[in-house]
């Protein structure tokens, strides 16, 4: 009788179902056929009756990135020239100068050259603005000029430069450039092995294997693994890395989409190099997507001590999917989950505010997770560290100086004026703090703070309103408040700033290697990382309490 029950009730409703999902099916086929068909008549039309002569491919692009902007800033779509450049950051691997460049008011500035790779063979140096590549004048040229610098291996470019107010002339001979996922590792000390893992690309794993593998060879009994400011990457090459330390078939982070197919679980697959290993993990609020897997599936395993700053809460998966004419969509795919279930997405990009900005998940609503071990852990806003670090946070001042280039500009007029220091380390004093703040002034280098930027932008609008006249005295007062409690907050912020601009210094004279070298042996972070690891009682504490 149960049996004949659900024969007669149980497949109609199974029926309805699928009849439910056929129906909502031709819904949404219908509503996506009907918007496509209202887009491409309108974009018909206003390219043929638009006043003046129009660019359908700008067009175009405007509308497919403004439609997106409307989601979450990790769907994007990609041009040709866009997508080769997702596939350098990818492979880590492209023919071209071998610096890292940033395009502003008309110049390209060289901002880190790497050693032995073109630009470093033909003599360039941070600081450097190209004005010219071959006949084009990049002041002319609107899209990314960069781009001019990559070609065929063996490529002659000329090139045009300013350095230090004068114009100068090369040519640079393109070549093979690879994009090392693992900058640098070294021992720390006699037992300390330090790994700088800045990308996840598709050598990430491989690079951070051979490093930790050469650590240990050279005697290395306990790991210091520094992502910050690493972005992140590839999701495969997270679990890797995490398989380094921990066995074969553990669950690593899982995936979670209203579409199923979007739905997985990663586990390990391979043996690990050391289960036993003591480790500590570095993360900053620059740590985001891939490192944070990193970071939280080895908290959550009770596998490594992360320390330093809050990680940036980047808990969404991208995959790329390949258009027509060489073109690339990168779409949110799902949501991801460490092992304790925590997912980290600290943003809701489907909750905006008045502005049109997501809205952030507050302390107070986050939710409690336990680790393998019974550990309190925490989602809703990144990866936070077992210890937290306040040297781990770049304040405020100085993160306005890192952006307005105030640091880097300083950095580039020390080494000219101190050519021949070589390896030596520069003992930055404070008579030469000084001479900083007085560059800041000769060269008129505005903060840029966002309440100085945000009073500029409330006299622009009187200004168009015509009632600047009416509060132009009380804005010289307020700006010039503003500006004292910056210059206030450069002295009251002094030493992390002189580190910052040593930093830079170091740079110039020895490398991205010389800088690590420096900084491993100075800086708090890393020496705090290596006292909990000298210590096994405190170590196993935190990874216990």
């Amino acid at each position: 009788m149960n049996f004949s029950f659900k024969k007669k009730y149980i497949i109609p409703l199974v029926a309805s179902a699928f009849l439910f999902i056929g129906s909502s099916f031709k819904d949404d086929f219908f509503e996506i056929a009907k918007q496509l068909e209202i887009f491409t008549t309108l974009f018909k039309e206003l390219n043929t009756n638009y006043v003046d002569e129009t660019n359908p491919g700008e067009l175009m692009d405007s509308a497919i990135k403004g439609m997106l902007a409307s989601l979450d800033p990790y769907t994007v779509y990609f041009n040709e020239q866009d997508v080769l450049k997702f596939k350098i950051n990818n492979t880590g691997e492209y023919t071209g100068i071998g610096a890292l460049i940033t395009q502003r008011s008309g110049k390209l500035i060289l901002r880190e050259v790497y050693k032995n790779f073109p630009a470093d063979k033909a003599g360039f140096k941070p600081g450097d603005e190209i004005i010219q590549i071959g006949d084009v004048a990049i002041a002319d040229f609107k899209d990314d000029a960069s781009q001019l610098l990559k070609g065929a291996k063996n490529t002659k470019i000329d090139i045009k430069y300013i350095r230090q107010g004068k114009t100068n002339t090369t040519q640079i001979l393109l070549d093979e450039v690879e994009i090392k996922s693992v900058p640098f590792y070294s021992k720390i000390d006699d037992k300390t092995g330090y790994i700088v893992l800045s990308r996840f690309n598709k050598k990430a794993s491989n690079e951070t294997k051979e490093a930790l593998l050469e650590l240990k060879k050279q005697g290395a009994t306990q790991i210091v693994l520094d992502l910050r400011n690493n972005p992140g990457g590839l999701l495969g090459e997270a679990i890797n890395i995490c398989n380094l330390f921990v066995p074969k078939n553990e669950i690593i982070v899982t995936t979670k989409s209203i579409n199923e197919k979007h739905n997985n679980i990663y586990k390990t697959a391979a043996d690990p190099v050391d289960l036993e290993i003591p480790l500590v993990i570095i993360v900053n609020d620059k740590s985001a997507s891939a490192s944070e897997i990193v970071s939280g599936a080895l908290q959550d395993l009770d596998r490594a001590v992360i320390i330093g700053g809050r990680s940036f809460g980047k808990g969404l998966v991208q995959k790329p999917v390949d258009l027509t004419y060489n073109t690339q969509l990168k779409v949110t795919i799902s949501r991801y989950f460490t092992p304790s279930g925590r997912c980290i997405q600290a943003l809701d990009y489907a909750h905006k505010d008045k502005n049109g900005l997501a809205t952030r998940t507050q302390a107070t609503n986050y939710n409690l997770f336990k680790t393998r071990k019974g550990r309190t852990v925490y989602d809703g806003g990144g990866i936070l560290p077992d210890v937290p670090m306040d040297e781990s946070k770049t304040s405020v001042i100085a993160n306005a100086l890192l952006k307005n280039d105030g640091i880097f500009n300083y950095a580039t007029a020390y080494y000219y004026k101190n050519p021949n220091l070589g390896n030596q380390i520069p003992n930055f004093t404070n008579t030469d703090f000084q001479d900083f703040k007085q560059f800041l002034k000769n060269q008129k280098i505005s903060f840029g703070t966002e309440t100085e930027e945000s009073l500029k932008n409330t006299l622009a609008i009187a200004k168009k309103e015509a009632i600047d006249g009416a509060i132009i005295n009380e804005y010289n007062q307020l700006l010039a408040a503003v500006q004292k409690s910056e210059a206030n907050q450069l002295d009251n912020n002094q030493e992390e700033i002189k580190n910052l601009i040593l930093e830079e210094i170091i740079k110039r004279y020895q490398y991205q290697e010389g800088f690590y070298q420096y900084y491993m042996k100075s800086n708090s972070v890393i020496k705090k990382a290596v006292t909990i690891l000298d210590n096994p009682v405190t170590y196993k504490t935190i990874l216990k309490s």
